[in-house]
């Protein structure tokens, strides 16, 4: 069996892979499948974090620029971080449920459903073997979980960022509207900066940067994706 270049990655799994076909909400479906690559990726020997979106349940930036809706930034931030407290005590319930010891962890305090963020408590986590699920962004409005993400894994020391979306990889155009993208295999941060391409925001591009860590960026919607990235295999695309 092949060994993984990676011992500890954050997977990042946007809110709109989460809800699978379903127009919003979650897919249990997809949780399940999540569940299982996760449980092919210990079996590795692979430390697993995650950082979740919510824009299944709530997108903050959108609705806060809704017409009519007139809805402060900040305000409409915090509702899309909670939204991925939803999202994590889901994946929580679905991963424990296969013998999977899982922690979350929020940057809002609420003790009642989840551990407040402390990083050296969340880097034993991990050592021990338990998933840990990083949920409510930076726990600050204006910052997208992307930023949180990258933040995480820069204080996890982990080896990468998997970022798991909807399409393959990283284009030069939306996919699903442009059917002449073309496809990066290979980027570095200034290619995607410059050319402002939507891999994840720009800070959070460039705080990776800055600490040279690799992104790389695969469809979920392919089981076993999540096991081929660690194994160093050529899928999506790979930002370094």
């Amino acid at each position: 069996m092949k060994n993984p270049i990676f011992k500890r990655i954050v997977l990042k799994i946007s809110g709109e892979a989460l809800q699978g076909s379903k127009e919003h909400g979650i897919d249990n479906d997809v949780l399940v499948d999540i569940c299982r690559q996760i449980k092919e990726v210990k079996g590795l020997g692979v430390e697993v974090a995650i950082v979740l979106g919510g824009g299944n349940i709530f997108r903050g930036q959108e609705n806060s620029a809704s017409r009519g809706l007139d809805m402060d930034r900040s305000v409409a931030d915090y509702m899309g971080m909670l939204a991925t407290v939803i999202n994590g005590l889901a994946l929580q319930n679905v991963l424990e449920k296969n013998k999977l010891p899982t922690r979350v962890m929020t940057a809002i305090e609420m003790q009642r459903v989840a551990e407040p963020y402390i990083r050296r408590r969340a880097i034993r986590h991990l050592e021990k073997g338990r998933v840990v699920i990083f949920v409510a962004g930076t726990g600050n409005p204006y910052f997208t979980t992307d930023t949180a993400a990258a933040l995480r894994a820069v204080e996890m020391h982990a080896d990468a960022i998997l970022k798991a979306t909807k399409v393959d990889g990283v284009y030069t155009a939306d996919p699903m509207r442009v059917k002449s993208a073309k496809k990066f295999f290979r980027l570095n941060y200034i290619e995607v900066l410059k050319m402002r391409l939507k891999v994840m925001d720009a800070t959070a591009v460039s705080l990776c940067m800055d600490n040279k860590l690799p992104i790389v960026v695969f469809s979920l919607n392919k089981s076993g994706n999540i096991k081929r990235a660690c194994l160093g295999e050529r899928i999506g695309t790979i930002v370094s």
